[in-house]
């Protein structure tokens, strides 16, 4: 099943709300936490321990509790294009029809994805080196204790500040890496992630 990307929705204003979704609980709430956003505008993260399809579903309630809170917060009923929404989760050890049928159906309600095949550590390690191999998720984990000089923790919450001087390599990385599959069908494009778009499109509203 082949997958086209979407292009991503940059603009230099932010919306009034940009909502990350994330499958980790953890990890990957404690790396966008940690974007040094200078909009004063509402970004709100969430990690869910969900995955794939039931992730999906999960954004669109937490996109109605937000909207729900921002109401309550500002007193504006927020629309639906002032909000930019991301799923962010990995295709792990998912039927390959289930990964890809949850970033169609993400992508459907109009929703940005940045996925991982296989997982999300892909997207710290491209920050060290270009890996065009296929890799389990164990050897991603022994492969950053190397490259970080000490052991790599999931929920390290300083992973943003540690790997900040080398995020233009990883972009690079992970750009190069994904135009190797034309076109893309990520459930078998092993390794790859659009982490980077997602990063991309936060450095917008980044104090400098």
């Amino acid at each position: 099943m082949s997958i086209n990307r979407r292009r991503v929705n940059t603009r230099k204003t932010p919306p009034d709300l940009i909502l990350i979704v994330t499958e980790g609980e953890k990890t990957e709430p404690c790396y966008f936490k940690s974007f040094p956003l200078h909009t004063t505008k509402v970004a709100r993260i969430v990690g869910t321990g969900r995955n794939t399809l039931s992730l999906v579903a999960q954004t669109d309630k937490e996109l109605e509790i937000a909207k729900i809170d921002y109401l309550r917060d500002h007193g504006i009923r927020l629309r639906d294009k002032d909000v930019v929404v991301w799923c962010v989760f990995d295709k792990d050890s998912f039927p390959a029809e289930q990964f890809d049928n949850a970033i169609s159906s993400a992508r459907a309600k109009g929703y940005q994805v940045a996925y991982s095949n296989e997982a999300f550590e892909l997207w710290y390690l491209l920050h060290f080196h270009y890996y065009n191999t296929a890799l389990t998720r164990d050897r991603y984990i022994s492969l950053l204790h190397k490259a970080l000089e000490r052991r790599y923790q999931k929920n390290d919450p300083d992973m943003y500040r540690i790997l900040k001087h080398r995020q233009a390599d990883a972009i690079r990385n992970a750009t190069k890496l994904l135009a190797g599959y034309m076109p893309p069908n990520p459930s078998s494009d092993n390794p790859s992630t659009t982490v980077f778009e997602l990063v991309e499109y936060l450095n917008q509203f980044i104090n400098n």
